[in-house]
Parts: C-alpha cells; sequence; structure tokens
C-alpha cells in the first residue's frame, strides 16, 4: 500500500507501485478492474488569464482507464505530502469508479463524488471521517470549503483534549 516512507525515500517506480497495489485493492473491493498508475515527477503549472496559476495534483482519462498522479510541487519540486497525495489518488480513483461501476461517461465534480473520495481517504488512513463544508461553484458544481472543514474539525479535537484533561484530572 501506499505509505509515507515510500513517499519520502522511495523512487517514483516504487511509488507507482504502491499506487497501483491500492487502487487494484480498491478495485477488487468495488469489483471493477484497476486502472493502470503512473507516478509522474513535479506537477504541470498553469498560468491563467489575470496572472493566477494552478497545480495539477493528478487526473484520470476514460479512454486509457489511466490514473496520473505528479509526486513532487512544481514550484519547490518538493515531495508532496501523504495526506495530499493519498487524497488524489483517491481522488482519481473515485473517477475510475465513477466510469467503470456507476457506467458514467464522465465524472463530475458532484457532492457524492467528493462524498465517496473522502470515504475512501479516511478508510485507507484509519481515521474517522470528518464532517465536509461546500461551496457551490458556477455550472451546478461544487468544492470543499477547506476552512470551515478544518475549523469545525479543529474546535472538535479542542473539545475532546478538554474533556480528555478534564476526566483526567490534569
Amino acid at each position: 500500500m501506499v505509505k509515507d516512507s515510500v513517499m519520502k525515500e522511495g523512487t517514483r517506480e516504487q511509488v507507482r507501485r504502491a499506487c497501483a497495489e491500492f487502487v487494484s485493492a480498491a478495485a477488487a473491493l468495488y469489483g471493477v478492474r484497476a486502472p493502470e498508475v503512473r507516478a509522474l515527477a513535479a506537477r504541470p503549472l498553469r498560468v491563467r488569464d489575470g496572472g493566477w496559476q494552478t497545480e495539477l495534483f493528478g487526473d484520470y482519462s476514460i479512454g486509457n482507464v489511466l490514473i496520473r498522479i505528479w509526486t513532487r510541487t512544481a514550484v519547490r519540486n518538493q515531495v508532496t505530502s501523504f495526506g495530499t497525495f493519498l487524497s488524489t489518488l483517491c481522488h482519481e480513483f473515485c473517477h475510475h469508479l465513477d466510469c467503470q461501476k456507476l457506467g458514467f461517461t464522465r465524472s463530475p465534480h458532484t457532492l457524492g463524488f467528493y462524498e465517496r473520495a473522502a470515504m475512501l481517504y479516511h478508510h485507507a488512513r484509519g481515521t474517522p471521517v470528518k464532517r465536509l463544508f461546500w461551496i457551490e461553484m458556477p455550472g451546478s458544481r461544487w468544492r470543499i470549503d477547506w476552512r470551515r472543514t478544518n475549523a469545525v474539525q479543529n474546535t472538535a479535537d479542542q473539545i475532546l483534549r478538554f474533556s480528555a484533561r478534564s476526566y483526567s484530572g490534569k
């Protein structure tokens, strides 16, 4: 499986094999064929009108049944953090799942899509699922409001730590 140590110390081929093992296990769980996986170097950086930039973390090719995932940041060429990398892999696998299991000819970023990707991510990490907050985008699209999502999670963590201290008498 994809592990933090493989991300930090492994070659791109070792990362690719770990990703292929992960998507093969997920594909078997859902009863679909596994996509091919390519682990690539630094993310592509796209400069848009107005000067703003975006990085491509990964993508899924429906026609080629292929996940491409980038292992390094675009500007500093640093190894992508494990959480970001695994989240991207789960995201791209869910595009594959939409097409292979649900028969979609395209895989839009719907609320259900993001919820499926989050469930797979938290299952893979063995972490509790957090409630996601949403921002509606043009064209009936959605994106996660990370500020609110993380704020609620941080507040919940603080309450749990305070409760644990209160019960332990510290």
